[in-house]
């Protein structure tokens, strides 16, 4: 019969000749010997030295009592050692994250089930290897196989220590992709604490418009030392960004978007298509330009994908022509995209060229700040 952790603690202990010889404090796992058999137990005897009875010193284990197939002169004094695992101070009520069920829960017992053996009994916890669940005692591999919005969410219940050592340890793609789903106050907290170049790294991951909004919320000297350690080309995307009010279309806007002639065939986008750097998770909408590079229309990704390979690009335009300059409020882009249900908003310069896309991902991440 299983034996709860909290149901031993406490539990009068008893020597081989009957005589009451202390309580258990504490009970410890070696995991280099056994990563789930309890091996040492601690038993406090008031202002006397605790003293360590053994794993196979123990005959039997029952709620609330433990008897010793030994005497008290055979247990030895409590001595700290590093290598073992205190189960009530490393184990129970602490937070460790469930891979698997993706969420960060609390253990608060632990299931010990008593093994006969050579005529003693030895307790194994049911769970194989408390080493790999304490705390956040996991691999790196089994956090990045986690989806990012899933760990960005266990990181929100996690303390500020533990979700810096989390993000330093991910690669800059992965960190990019969970810090963008973080409430802006953690991540703003997370950056600020990062080794700059690690953190400029993962700007760089970072789509621009997701990237500005980050620095936008650090301190001026901080998001200068950032651009500062970014390549040339995207440090200045970003610092145009900046410019921009937050509120307005253009400071919404990602200037990191598909465009391609109006003149062009189906196939030959395609073609294009199939040599960029693009994110495809995201891409539904193509930017469309004229002869002189002007803004033309846009064409959706799945009506592009059903035409026929010799069709022009300007046969497949959605209607009505949609865009917005880059100072229009934040009103005007939400009232445009409930009326006419889009995806996506191309913004345009005074010279009607496009100049960045506003997605609705974009709106709703306006809308939840």
């Amino acid at each position: 019969m299983d034996i709860y952790a909290t149901e031993l603690m406490g539990a009068r202990t008893y020597d081989v000749t009957g005589h009451y010889v202390g309580r258990v404090r504490e009970f410890f796992i070696e995991p280099a010997e056994a990563p789930n058999r309890v091996s040492h137990y601690l038993l406090s005897r008031g202002h006397f030295q605790p003293l360590v009875a053994k794993h196979h010193q123990v005959a039997s284990v029952a709620v609330g009592k433990i008897e010793l197939n030994v005497g008290e002169r055979a247990l030895e004094l409590y001595q700290p050692n590093d290598s073992w695992l205190a189960v009530q101070k490393d184990l129970l009520d602490q937070q460790i994250i469930d891979t698997s069920g993706r969420k960060v829960v609390r253990v608060n017992d632990v299931d010990l089930t008593p093994l006969r053996t050579n005529g003693n009994v030895e307790l194994r916890l049911a769970e194989p290897d408390p080493m790999r669940r304490v705390k956040l005692r996991i691999t790196h591999e089994k956090l990045e196989d986690l989806h990012p919005p899933d760990l960005a969410e266990i990181m929100e219940h996690l303390s500020a220590a533990e979700r810096q050592g989390i993000i330093a340890s991910l690669d800059e793609e992965t960190a990019a992709a969970v810090l963008a789903e973080l409430d802006e106050r953690l991540t703003t907290q997370i950056v600020e604490k990062l080794d700059p170049e690690k953190a400029a790294d993962i700007l760089e991951e970072m789509a621009p418009d997701a990237a500005a909004d980050l620095l936008g919320d650090l301190s001026k000297e901080t998001s200068e030392e950032l651009l500062h350690e970014m390549p040339g080309q995207e440090a200045d995307e970003v610092r145009e960004l900046l410019e921009f009010d937050p509120a307005t279309a253009g400071g919404m806007m990602n200037t990191d978007f598909a465009f391609v002639g109006e003149a062009s065939t189906r196939e030959e986008v395609l073609e294009w298509m199939r040599g960029q750097e693009l994110n495809f998770d995201q891409l539904d909408t193509i930017v469309l330009l004229d002869a002189e590079a002007q803004f033309s229309g846009t064409v959706g990704v799945a009506r592009l994908l059903l035409a026929a390979g010799d069709q022009r690009m300007t046969d497949l335009k959605m209607q009505p022509l949609l865009s917005l300059p880059a100072n229009a409020d934040d009103k005007e882009v939400f009232e445009l995209f409930d009326k006419y249900n889009l995806r996506m908003l191309t913004v345009i310069d005074k010279e009607n060229r496009p100049i960045g896309a506003i997605t609705v991902d974009d709106v709703v991440s306006h809308l939840l700040k």
